[in-house]
Formats: structure tokens, C-alpha cells, sequence
């Protein structure tokens, strides 16, 4: 009875749940779902890749090294996130400090060694995954544009890995990982922008810090100019019309997502942006069953 006690004052579901952001989670593994099932189809031995155990041990080994990256980047962020949003704070309230720890330890070993069992490279993969995770929440979230550059990497990393492993298709992923790359670093520095009064507070010296909030801005207007110029390089490589023609179609929905952050003056209103931007890559990524 006293250690069922101590466990629920410990750690509760419900605060586990939040803590590893499942509606994140979904995204991923939807996106390598619909990576594997439109651009891969086939796996090494010639059958539908959906029938291989392997994949759905890949997904389960990134959603966990992301969860684990949630983790570790709320246990190190508990003081900022006592002033950006002080509701929300769940380390040291609904689940104690040293069980986060012990958590992302254990989900950062059983992703990589999930890895391994599809393939040593994967295992690799998934290692400096966390490792990076583990710097970018420890480090580099505090410096300027390294830490936005890290998280988008790896949200493109997470589209391509798929077909990293059956080595299918490659450019045609390729091509949806420029895409969340670049629009996941227009939402991380956006994320910085909505954040930047504990940031300040607590010594980080993210982009708005460094540059001002009118900078920032600008930053934003070059990155959405590179990756509009990377979508159209690669789409046209390709030679796939109906791509260029949904992202087309999808581009009128970035003008007014961009038009968006250039009037933007308030807390909310990056909050509203930021939630877009998700949308904006799970409608980007639905464009796999078009093709």
C-alpha cells in the first residue's frame, strides 16, 4: 500500500500524458505512416511495406526518443515556464524531478535499443537523436538560432528516416523533409517570439533577445524565402506537376500565415501562429496520397 502511495505521488497518467505531448506524438507517426505507405510502398523483400514488423518498431522507437525529448526539455525549462505559462508547468508538480529524469533515461534506452533491432544504422540515428534532444534542451535552446536549427533538423530527420532505412524514394521524401524542416524553424523562432519574456527573465539569449523582435521578423521573412526557393528547386527536379500544383495551391495559405506574423504585435497572436504552422505541415503532409 505505501508504495502505490509513493508511486502516485510520484507520477500520475494523466501528467505522463502531458508531459510526452501526444498530440505531437500522432503527428510523427502519422507522418512516417503516410512516408512509408505513399512513398516507400514496398519493403526490401517486395512486400507492402505496411506488413513489416520493422516499421511499426521504427515509428515506436521514435515516438519514443521524442517523448523522451519532451521530457527532458520540460524538466530543464520548469523556471521559464513558471512565467511563460505557469498553468501548464507539470516537473515538480504532477510528476517529481528525479522520476523525469529516470524516465527519459529509460525511454532514451529503449528507443535506441529499438533502433538497433530494425537496423545498427537506425540505432545510430536514434542515439544522436537523443543525445541532440538531451544538448538542445540542456544548451543550445538558450543561444540563438543554433537550438531552432536543432529542432527543425531533427523534425526533418524523423520525415526522412523512413526512407533512410528501406532506401526508397529518397528524393521524394526528401522533398517533404526540406518541407518540415524549414516550416518547423519558422515555428520554433515563432515559438521563441511567444516566449521570450521568461527567456529574458532567465538569461537565455534566443533570436528576439538578441535581435529584437523587429529582426526576428526579418529572420523569418529570409527563412520563408529559402524554403519557398528549396520547394520549387526540388519539385521541379522531380518533374511531379501535382506536387508543384498542391504546393502551389498550399503556398496561398503560407502568404497569409506569413502575412499573419508580419502584423502580429502580441503573445496570442504567435500562439494562434505557431498552432497554424502545425496544421500547415499535417496539410502538407496529406499531399503523399495525392501523388
Amino acid at each position: 500500500m505505501n508504495q502505490n502511495a509513493t508511486i502516485e505521488r510520484n507520477i500520475s497518467i494523466s501528467s505522463l500524458l502531458r508531459i510526452s505531448r501526444p498530440i505531437n506524438l500522432l503527428l510523427v507517426a502519422f507522418t512516417q505512416l503516410m512516408t512509408a505507405y505513399f512513398l516507400v510502398e514496398t519493403s526490401q523483400t517486395g512486400l507492402p511495406v505496411l506488413e513489416d514488423f520493422k516499421l511499426y518498431i521504427l515509428i515506436l522507437s521514435t515516438l519514443i526518443i521524442t517523448a523522451a525529448g519532451y521530457m527532458i526539455n520540460d524538466y530543464y525549462d520548469v523556471k521559464i515556464d513558471y512565467v511563460n505559462r505557469p498553468n501548464e508547468v507539470i516537473v515538480g508538480k504532477g510528476i517529481k524531478r528525479r522520476v523525469v529524469i529516470f524516465l527519459h533515461t529509460i525511454f532514451n534506452f529503449t528507443g535506441i535499443g529499438l533502433g538497433v533491432l530494425v537496423a545498427p544504422r537506425i540505432g545510430l540515428v536514434n542515439f544522436i537523436a537523443a543525445f541532440l534532444l538531451w544538448l538542445y534542451s540542456n544548451q543550445l535552446k538558450r543561444k540563438p538560432f543554433i537550438g531552432n536549427l536543432t529542432v527543425a533538423f531533427l523534425t526533418g530527420l524523423s520525415v526522412y528516416l523512413v526512407a533512410f532505412y528501406y532506401q526508397k524514394n529518397e528524393l521524394l521524401v526528401f522533398t517533404y523533409a526540406i518541407f518540415a524542416f524549414f516550416l518547423n524553424l519558422i515555428r520554433e523562432i515563432i515559438k521563441d517570439i511567444e516566449d521570450r519574456d521568461g527567456d529574458r527573465k532567465h538569461g537565455c539569449q534566443t533570436l528576439p533577445i538578441v535581435l529584437g523582435f523587429r529582426k526576428t521578423k526579418q529572420v523569418i521573412f529570409i527563412i520563408a524565402i529559402c524554403f519557398v526557393s528549396a520547394i520549387s528547386i526540388v519539385t521541379l527536379e522531380l518533374n511531379k506537376p501535382e506536387l508543384f500544383y498542391y504546393f502551389g495551391i498550399l503556398g496561398f495559405f503560407f502568404i497569409w500565415f506569413m502575412r499573419k506574423v508580419y502584423v502580429s504585435d502580441r503573445k496570442a497572436h504567435f500562439t494562434e501562429l505557431s498552432t497554424f504552422a502545425k496544421i500547415l505541415m499535417l496539410v502538407g503532409t496529406l499531399s503523399m496520397g495525392f501523388l
